[in-house]
């Protein structure tokens, strides 16, 4: 199959990734090259590690620092390395605070401080917030720079220090049950009642290109959602469709879905 066959499989939005991830296949192939990527999400790795099941000469590893990691590094070589051996390059970004503030800190606050800074969300891996400090998965070469600038995070001050993986607290991601009664198991009915928008109002981001189905843009409001589906919408967070519970007398389909908080 072609470059050009093999794009229409993606979303138009996943192909400049999947142009990166194929060069990246070549080049370990024909030149011998071993790259370490920087944090992928869940499609896009599924997208690489794909792309390389269809090359008999290359392997990949993936790794996001921790067993159950959502955002991994991956490492493209040719089929004779060992990658066991190859180092991931991910260290521990340690962010602690004696304000009384602190406990009122988000997930997107300490995802937006470092995004001020500059730093893009690639070299960002997965973040655990926990009650006595935040852990940060990240890549060991922006490790140092946040360790000098993050100095402060939504207004509350920080302090930072650099551990190795070992010292890692991984914290369970916490969802927010919630039942719902909808007409049907459709996208935008779904998200208007989790997101608490009028389906008219819905369909608006959807359409644009702001929704994600399991980290696949989806622009369908009809998409039927299933269970262990994860629905994310820019600037409203994400959700998880957890069990689909029956019908009720009334013909409307009783469903839970857990919000990430």
């Amino acid at each position: 199959m072609g470059n050009e066959q093999l794009m229409v499989h993606f979303h138009p939005e996943e192909r400049v990734f999947v142009d990166r991830a194929l060069e990246w296949i070549k080049r370990a192939a024909e030149h011998h090259e071993v790259r370490l990527t920087d944090f992928l999400d869940p499609r896009q790795v599924f997208i690489l590690q794909t792309l390389v099941n269809r090359h008999p000469d290359v392997q990949v590893r993936v790794d996001g620092g921790y067993a159950g990691a959502e955002r991994q590094r991956a490492c493209i070589a040719p089929d004779y390395v060992y990658l066991d051996a190859e180092p991931m390059n991910i260290e521990v970004l340690d962010i602690e605070s004696p304000d009384r503030k602190w406990l009122e800190l988000e997930h997107g606050d300490f995802m937006g401080a470092m995004l001020g800074l500059g730093i893009k969300r690639d070299k960002i891996g997965d973040i655990h917030v926990a009650d006595d400090g935040c852990h940060v998965l990240v890549t060991d070469d922006i490790s140092s720079f946040l360790d000098t600038h993050l100095q402060q995070v939504h207004r509350v001050p920080v302090t930072t220090v650099i551990l190795p993986l070992a010292k890692l607290r991984p914290v369970a991601v916490t969802l927010k049950p919630m039942q719902l009664s909808v007409a049907s198991m459709r996208l935008d009915g779904i998200a208007s009642d989790v997101y608490r928008l009028s389906r008219t109002k819905i369909v608006i981001p959807i359409k644009a290109g702001r929704c994600k189905v399991n980290w696949r843009v989806e622009e369908d409001p009809s998409t039927q959602l299933r269970s262990g589906d994860v629905v994310s919408l820019k600037g409203f967070g994400r959700f998880k469709v957890l069990e689909e519970e029956g019908i009720t007398k009334k013909g409307r389909v009783r469903v839970t879905v857990g919000v990430y908080v």
